[in-house]
Parts: structure tokens; C-alpha cells; sequence
């Protein structure tokens, strides 16, 4: 009876699974030992951050270093255990940032936003969004509060997709937000959030101009 061997295919999905459950496994299987050794290196010093961050500055700030840096490392070196061989450092972030993954994985996290905003405008009803100094309330607050929600799942779409428009949509986003928080934080001085709102919104906007290139338009529609 012939025995069936795994195909290149499948074996290198099943060192995807293994990179995902833990970060280097996949590589180790591949026999890339040294390359894998690195990136569990590197995941524990990152985890090891998280931990120190969450001790002297809280769960939120570890969070969103979690969701900054942690969680998109463990995406591309799953995403790096599918790459053909050879496997190392160059050729995964090679393949990342000419097929526009980072700017994807930020529209996965626009996606995840679009989710939190909405279960705390569900959760909590009486919420007031503070536009420009101001908490509106009635039609208006509602509509403060559902452009949130609304827009990130129009940018995540788009930078899934790498649309030319999401970018623009975006930029016009961006503008809004850093009007916003600026007025916001004149009103009402230091905050913590606020702060980190606003640097953050500050950082991926230039990331992102700095990435634009990686948007194309819409592909044309074939005649009818």
C-alpha cells in the first residue's frame, strides 16, 4: 500500500496553524531552527513589554501595545511561515510590505473599532459623544455617536481591500478627528485618553500618507 506525502501546499498551511498556535513553531517544522528560535526570542521579549507596560501604566496602555505591536508581529510571522523557501527576516517582510499587509491589518483593526463603538452605544444608551467642546443630544447625539461606528467599517472595508477611496475617506476622517481632539483638549486640558487619541490619530495618519501608494482605484467593471 502506497503511503500519500503532504504535498508543499499543505505542508505549508499546517506550519501556518503551528505559527499561529505559537509564534516560530511553524518555522521550527520547516527546519528554518535558527529563524524560528529569533522570532519566539522576540515574541517573549514583546509579551514580557506588555506585562512591565501593564504594571506601571495600566491595562489599557498594555492593551493597546498588544494590539499595536504584539498582535501584528504575530500576524506576519504566520503570515511568513506560508512564504515559499527560502524562509528568514528579508524575504517575510519583503512579501509583507509589497503586498500592502500592514495597511490590511490596520483596516482589520478599523473592523474591530467599528464593533467596540457600537457595543458601547448598545451598552450604554446615555452616552454623549463630546463633538467640539459640545455633548449634543436628541437626533443629533445619535448621529454623533453612529458616524463612529460607520466610518471605521468604511475604512476597514477599504483598506482591506486597498481602495484608493478608503484613503480619502480616511484623510477626511483624520482631519475631523485631530480638529476634534485639538478643541476638545483646549476645552477641557489634559487627559489621558485624549492624549493618546491624539498622538496616536497623529502617527497613522503619517504612517498612512507615508503608505498611500499601497491604494489603487477600484478596478473598471467589465462591459455589459
Amino acid at each position: 500500500m502506497s503511503v500519500e506525502h503532504p504535498t508543499p501546499d499543505s505542508f505549508r498551511r499546517r506550519a501556518v496553524a503551528c505559527s499561529a498556535l505559537l509564534p516560530g513553531l511553524g518555522q521550527a517544522v520547516r527546519g528554518y531552527r535558527l529563524h524560528a528560535a529569533g522570532i519566539f526570542i522576540a515574541t517573549a521579549g514583546l509579551l514580557g513589554c506588555a506585562a512591565l507596560l501593564e504594571t506601571a501604566a495600566g491595562w489599557t496602555s498594555a492593551a493597546f501595545f498588544l494590539m499595536l505591536l504584539v498582535l501584528p508581529w504575530w500576524v506576519i510571522q504566520t503570515y511568513g511561515a506560508s512564504l515559499p523557501d527560502p524562509l528568514g527576516w528579508q524575504s517575510t517582510l519583503r512579501a509583507t510590505w509589497g503586498h500592502g499587509h500592514d495597511i490590511r491589518y490596520l483596516g482589520a483593526l478599523f473592523l474591530l473599532t467599528a464593533l467596540t463603538d457600537l457595543y458601547i452605544i448598545l451598552a450604554r444608551p446615555d452616552y454623549a459623544l463630546t463633538v467640539f467642546c459640545l455633548k449634543p443630544g436628541g437626533a443629533w447625539g445619535v448621529l454623533a455617536k453612529a458616524q463612529s461606528p460607520t466610518l471605521h467599517l468604511l475604512i476597514g472595508y477599504g483598506f482591506l481591500r486597498l481602495r484608493r477611496w478608503s484613503l480619502l475617506l480616511y484623510l477626511a476622517y483624520a482631519a475631523f478627528g485631530l480638529m476634534n481632539a485639538s478643541a476638545n483638549y483646549a476645552c477641557f486640558g489634559y487627559g489621558r485618553i485624549r492624549t493618546v487619541f491624539l498622538l496616536s490619530l497623529a502617527a497613522f495618519t503619517l504612517y498612512i500618507l507615508w503608505r498611500r501608494h499601497c491604494f489603487a482605484p477600484a478596478p473598471p467593471r467589465a462591459p455589459l
